[in-house]
């Protein structure tokens, strides 16, 4: 009888949550050469970003894209310089990309820039960025519910 009331809730949880997550909009994140969509994808689920990741761009009802994340490399010497007069801060690599998030309609609806230190290993921070202010700038103001 436990056994039974346990596959109940855990099946009543599973209905919820999936009936929940259907008036998620859907976002379909493009691809980029350097692979810079898989961490968003991760960001989005991560933060808990209210949308439904898609792999197809026909079924998506905002589209993502990321600029290439460029990164700015410091050579040895810069950084020797730089440290012989006693201003070492700011001599590490860094990186960089935007994005804009587009309806529909092809209307760009929101855009967002971002920069962190430690170059090519910031990936993963630099698309937890993007997904928080996707969510706290766009979706939480702005209530977006599924149009499909």
């Amino acid at each position: 009888m436990k056994r039974l009331f346990l596959a109940g809730v855990l099946l009543a949880t599973f209905v919820v949550s999936s009936a929940a997550q259907t008036n998620f909009p859907t976002l379909f994140i493009s691809p980029t050469d350097d692979g810079f969509e898989v961490y968003l994808t991760a960001a989005m689920h991560k933060k808990k970003v209210p949308v439904t990741v898609t792999k197809n761009p026909d079924n998506a009802d905002f589209t993502l894209t990321a600029a290439e994340v460029e990164i700015e490399k410091v050579s040895t010497g810069s950084k020797v310089v730089s440290c012989l007069f006693a201003y070492c801060a700011g001599s590490s690599d860094k990186a960089s990309t935007s994005v804009e998030l587009v309806d529909a309609a092809q209307s760009v609806v929101w855009s967002y820039s971002v920069n962190k230190g430690r170059g090519e290993k910031n990936r993963q921070s630099m698309a937890e960025a993007i997904a928080k202010h996707l969510n706290d700038d766009f979706m939480k103001k702005r209530k977006v519910t599924a149009t499909r």
